[in-house]
């Protein structure tokens, strides 16, 4: 649930709520009482990444030409023979 931030314009109260998203905005002021109380626009995104991260190869396709080309590994050249030729090159 996020955390919003209140200030109360009549008694200058600022307080924070855990609120649901669909949730009103509070209106009365926990201090005071009076129905003065406005949201406020936080620069604080609360956003909080747990875990060990993404990378690149988390969803990397395996068996595709780039990872053969990628291993070093040696294989058929283009046109089919064992060692690349100059036609081969040429492309």
């Amino acid at each position: 649930m996020p955390t919003y931030e209140y200030k109360c314009d009549a008694c200058g109260n600022e307080f924070e709520q855990m609120q649901g998203m669909k949730d009103e905005p509070i209106k009365k002021c926990p201090k005071c009482g009076k129905l003065k109380v406005k949201r406020l626009i936080s620069s604080d995104a609360g956003i909080v990444f747990k875990g060990s991260g993404f990378y690149a190869t988390d969803y990397k396709k395996s068996g595709t030409s780039s990872d053969k080309k990628s291993t070093g590994k040696k294989g058929k050249a283009p046109c089919g023979k064992d060692e690349a030729c100059s036609s081969c090159d040429a492309v």
